[in-house]
């Protein structure tokens, strides 16, 4: 259904406009893919040929998509999430995402909405990016646009089934464990590990997140 009454000359403009902008908006695309796949070629030691990770990775098929979309979901036009059905990965184009970002094997990783996401990020299978909670208004609405997800420093590791919710900050260079499930900040430099449910040192580390 459409809120407002617009003409077709209206609608071709609009369509011009957003074609002209992500034709112009390619060559960024294009370098932040080249990154990605790069990380993805030198994170993994059974990746043989760039070509096989450009081809064969869902983790990066999901990136081509996202890219794209994201940069139509700034400029507020509809960008549906299409690498989900083929790669088992769900980016919300909205996420904002740094260069050099690999999604190992990736089925069943999930990134909201508004995650931030730095350089040089590596995650693994089943990874959650999630919210915490969801904040109403008077009328019982649910809240849009607030940030909800967490925002990831550089060189953050994330291994399989991580769930990290609400807006938490992990630090540049920490490491977040198989199966850790995490609703507070992480210092720089940190590991937190599932079975011991703490950080653990790993440069210069003596904060705690109070797991």
């Amino acid at each position: 259904h459409r809120h407002e009454a617009i003409s077709d000359v209206e609608v071709e403009q609009r369509a011009v406009s957003a074609i002209t902008f992500l034709a112009n908006r390619l060559p960024h695309i294009r370098s932040m893919l080249d990154s990605d796949v790069l990380a993805a070629y030198r994170g993994d030691p059974a990746a043989q040929t760039v070509d096989e990770v450009l081809l064969c990775y869902p983790g990066v098929l999901a990136m081509i998509y996202h890219r794209i979309a994201h940069e139509l979901y700034t400029r507020e036009l509809p960008a549906a999430e299409m690498a989900h059905s083929q790669t088992g990965i769900d980016i919300h184009p909205g996420a904002t995402i740094g260069p050099s970002f690999f999604i190992d094997h990736g089925t069943g990783v999930v990134i909201g909405e508004t995650a931030v996401i730095g350089e040089r990020v590596r995650i693994y299978q089943a990874v959650t990016l999630g919210a915490k909670s969801f904040p109403t208004d008077d009328e019982g609405g649910l809240q849009k646009g607030l940030p909800r997800h967490p925002i990831v420093e550089d060189d953050v590791v994330i291994y399989a089934g991580a769930t990290i919710l609400g807006r938490v900050r992990l630090g540049k260079g920490c490491v977040i464990g198989g199966n850790v499930w995490l609703t507070e900040d992480v210092p720089a430099g940190c590991v937190v590990t599932q079975a011991r449910s703490q950080d653990t040192p790993r440069t210069n580390c003596t904060s705690s997140s109070g797991i």
